[in-house]
């Protein structure tokens, strides 16, 4: 049933057995268990049914707070859904279909992509058949995570196991998107040539490439850095009668910024004027982005002053890139001009704007300017995100304090900002840099408790740790550690434990702790083709590779509920390096977690991009 855009669920489910709304759909623990919380010895009643979402109606609070949810990811918030998908539940309500596939959005957003097995427990255990736009944002969201086996995976068994969701446009510009971002655009190419001559199994015959087909397919290449093929995309767009738009020359553009080659970009601009299209702001933004990168400041900002003649006003996102700019340059005085500028034309500082200033000052330990800079970003009323407070953090690891460091990681739960394993892990590379393991432990442990999985680079910082300690037999003990969590060591996790057994004289013990040649060369083998490259992503490759040449129809199953989980059947396998639901988490931060399993899971962020500096063995800090 839809009713005002929201899919509703039936209020009957395979198992007979009584719901709360989404309350326990997914996890170990009963619901039972969740009602005897023991507060001062009384039992917490659990939260009554709402009548409505019962008898299957459209309930206007879910339609809400749907709204709610899709708002604060449109706002750049995805980590505040999770509470508002929380408390729905914890009102008795009945989250609809759309309500997860909003969900689903955030959990993309994030990048806690290991949160997809549960939240699809979670569905199937309420009864609720996804449709067309939940299985292009699935699938979607294994692209995001660069899992094209699932994604292809996902493409082939909902084309023929599920009748009523057919690949849309959409679909197939998610595909032809996610091999471009896997490095891969003849890939792409495969798929928009099935899409133009209506092969595939019958699944692209009534689906043609548009306008933004060929855009990504454009891009698929530029990313590639193959300029040569992109144009030739675009002459067969033209061909077809399709006219490049603002979006086309500004993915021609930006491959030529990447390419140090920002003059032929700022070209473009001719071109486009000549075709009547009005240059954007996004258009100057790639130029003045180049023009930094390349050093050249002064004819980033010429064109800042170019825009204005061209009638486009420069946006937040250009002075951004403009101030980032004179602070790699560590032109101080710059940076107030660009900020006074930002000022005139009225244009208020983000949360970028901020974070661009909090990370040049902490990266050089100057925290006083920091935390100037920090007050006056919530005196502004930005709201500081937990990258925000990654920075503040690295800043105390630099200027050798990191006990206020660690205090960072109250303060956040204080707020209610959840803390990530970037916060911790630079949190913890504070107390190695300072030769504390026991705080460096520690703080592993309250990352545990808060839920939040750690990494690859949390365990080679406490590897690090107890090598520049001497206590090379605790950072063999790490890859124990590493393996209960699901997190398989590379070939510099054993090289770092190697380090550090011949550190203190004992090369047998370290070259045992590399191992053999073999064992090195398969390491290497399996670092190089990362957690995608499996055999059932060549399988689902040999098909795609298929699809221009046959026309042959797939045998077609009867459509079954039961399906649905097919569709994930390679999740939760356990698997290091692959997506695995995990035990149900501890309270953090007081914060109580009631609703289902994939609640209480997305605490395990996994998200966040940061590098790692080592200098001589005297520190180790994670940059966000």
């Amino acid at each position: 049933m839809v009713d005002n855009g929201i899919h509703l669920a039936s209020t009957s489910n395979n198992t007979g057995k009584t719901r709360n709304n989404g309350g326990q759909l997914n996890g170990s623990a009963s619901m039972e268990e969740e009602k005897q919380e023991v507060d001062g010895g009384a039992v917490q009643p659990a939260p009554s049914v709402c009548t409505t979402c019962a008898k299957g109606h459209a309930c206007q609070a879910v339609i809400s707070r749907t709204r709610e949810m899709r708002a604060l990811i449109d706002a750049k918030k995805p980590h505040q859904v999770q509470a508002v998908f929380e408390h729905l539940a914890d009102e008795g309500h009945r989250p609809s279909l759309v309500t997860y596939t909003t969900l689903l959005s955030a959990v993309t957003s994030q990048r806690t992509f290991e949160e997809i097995p549960s939240l699809l427990a979670d569905i199937d255990a309420a009864g609720l058949r996804p449709d067309s736009i939940f299985f292009n944002a699935l699938i979607n969201a294994f692209v995001e995570a660069g899992r094209m086996g699932e994604a292809t995976s996902t493409f082939w068994k909902v084309s023929r196991h599920h009748p009523g969701c057919r690949p849309t446009i959409s679909t197939f510009n998610t595909l032809i998107k996610g091999f471009g971002i896997a490095g891969r655009p003849e890939e792409s190419q495969r798929i928009f040539d099935m899409m133009a001559g209506g092969a595939g199994d019958g699944v692209a015959s009534t689906v043609r490439p548009n306008l933004t087909t060929y855009n990504i397919l454009v891009k698929a290449w530029c990313d590639h850095r193959s300029l040569e093929e992109a144009w030739g995309v675009v002459g067969r767009m033209r061909a077809r009668g399709v006219e490049p738009d603002v979006v086309t020359y500004n993915t021609v553009a930006s491959a030529y910024a990447k390419n140090d080659e920002t003059w032929r970009a700022e070209e473009l601009v001719v071109e486009m004027m000549r075709a009547r299209l009005r240059t954007s702001e996004r258009t100057w933004g790639i130029i003045v982005g180049g023009y930094c990168r390349e050093g050249r400041l002064e004819e980033a900002l010429r064109c800042v002053r170019e825009m204005k003649e061209a009638g486009v006003l420069p946006n937040v996102i250009v002075f951004n890139t403009l101030l980032k700019g004179f602070l790699d340059a560590n032109d101080m005085a710059a940076v107030d001009d660009v900020l006074g500028l930002m000022e005139q034309f009225g244009i208020k500082p983000d949360i970028v704007t901020y974070s661009h200033q909090l990370n040049a000052f902490s990266s050089l330990g100057h925290m006083t300017k920091c935390n100037k800079v920090f007050d006056k970003m919530v005196e502004a009323g930005v709201e500081p995100d937990p990258q925000v407070y990654s920075i503040l953090a690295k800043g105390y690891v630099r200027a050798q304090q990191p006990g206020k460091a660690e205090e960072l990681l109250q303060r956040m739960c204080r707020i209610g900002v959840r803390p990530n394993v970037v916060t911790f892990t630079t949190v913890i590379s504070g107390w190695c840099s300072v030769a504390d393991m026991d705080n460096a432990t520690k703080v592993y442990r309250k990352m545990r408790d808060a839920g939040v999985r750690p990494n690859l680079r949390t365990f080679e910082t406490l590897i690090w740790g107890y090598s520049e300690q001497k206590q090379p037999w605790k950072a063999q003990e790490v890859l124990q550690m590493m393996q209960e969590a699901g997190v398989r060591p590379k070939q510099s996790t054993h090289s770092l434990v190697a380090d550090a057994w011949k550190a203190v004289g004992l090369t047998e013990n370290g070259n045992r702790a590399l191992g053999s040649p073999d064992d090195r060369a398969r390491r290497n083998a399996n670092d190089d083709n990362g957690p995608d490259h499996r055999s059932d992503d060549n399988d689902d490759d040999d098909k795609l590779q298929r699809l221009g040449r046959t026309n042959e129809e797939a045998k077609s199953d009867h459509p079954s509920h039961s399906s649905f989980l097919q569709v994930t059947s390679a999740l939760g396998t356990g698997k290091a390096g692959q997506f695995a639901s995990t035990s149900p988490l501890q309270r953090s931060c007081q914060l109580r977690m009631r609703s289902s399993g994939f609640c209480r899971n997305l605490w395990q962020k996994q998200g966040g991009l940061y590098s790692q500096g080592v200098s001589s063995f005297k520190i180790m800090v994670f940059l966000s």
